[in-house]
Order: C-alpha cells, then structure tokens, then sequence
C-alpha cells in the first residue's frame, strides 16, 4: 500500500505572480522582546537598553533592535502558511532599510509584493523576489527590504529533470 501524499500548506513557485501582495497578522513589540534579544545577540547598545540615555534622543524611550523587527516580521510569515512546506531557502536581502524606530507597544505586520520570479536551472525551483514592508499600527512602513526566495515547484508542473 502507498503512502498518500499530502499538498503543503505554502505556496509552490508556480503560485507566484508579479504583483501578488500578501499580508501577515499583527503582533506587539514587548519590551521584553528588547531585553531578550538583547541577551541573545549581545547587542545591550544605549539605544535599547539605557533609558537615560534614551530619554536624550529624540525617541525618547529605548528602541527595538531592526533585527528583532525583522526576525519578528519572519515570525509573523512563518505563522501566515505561506512558506510552510515549499520554501527552499532566503538567498538574500536587499534595500534594507529602516525609517522610524519600533518601541515596546508599537503593534507591527509585513506586507509583501512579488517583484520578480525566475525558475532555477534546474527546473525543479524557483526564485522569488519580494519587496517587503513591515508596517506599524499607524500604517507607516518602519523597514522596507527586497528579499529573494527559493521555492519548490510544484511536482505535477515543474519540468522533469
């Protein structure tokens, strides 16, 4: 008797096209997030950590590592389904930017657009490129990145090889 196969719950290459937007849910940025990424990376730099000196700036309040928003806009992409079972693997960032800062209790989510794809040379994947914006509970993109994807193709559309 043969295994049944199951479809994953993501996307195949093949399901992508140039516009297709998508957006994750919403999570809140926690001052514990800080303090523990913080102690992950080892990144206790004043701006995240020192609320004196924070107090100076014109935040006010120490500020959210643009690696946890990051990590945590991956996160909220992960738990979308989207890549569950057909990503290959994220071949890079560009672009990256950050344009205000993340405090404990901004509310975040990522909205991405395909802004280009293109099969692998070996026909059995395929790149994806997407601009991403993680967006803020007032609607202001506080990153903005380019990110490339590699995707299975679907088995019953991808060229043999």
């Amino acid at each position: 008797m043969s295994t049944p196969t199951t479809r994953p719950r993501g996307r195949y290459f093949d399901e992508f096209a140039l516009g297709d937007r998508f957006q994750t849910a919403r999570r809140t940025i926690t001052q514990a997030d800080i303090v523990n990424f913080a102690g992950v990376s080892g990144d206790f730099n004043a701006p995240h950590m020192d609320h004196e000196f924070c107090r100076t700036q014109p935040y006010g309040e120490p500020i959210a590592h643009g690696p946890l928003v990051f990590a945590v806009s991956t996160g909220l992409l992960c738990q979308s389904g989207l890549n569950d079972g057909t990503l290959v693997a994220m071949l890079g960032i560009d672009k990256w930017r950050i344009h205000a800062p993340v405090k404990a209790g901004d509310t975040v989510h990522l909205v991405m657009e395909v802004i280009e794809t293109h099969p692998t040379s070996k026909g059995d994947r395929g790149v994806v490129g997407f601009r991403r914006e993680i967006v803020n509970q007032h609607g202001t993109a506080v990153h903005t990145m380019e990110v490339q994807c590699m995707y299975l193709r679907d088995p019953e559309r991808a060229p043999a090889s």
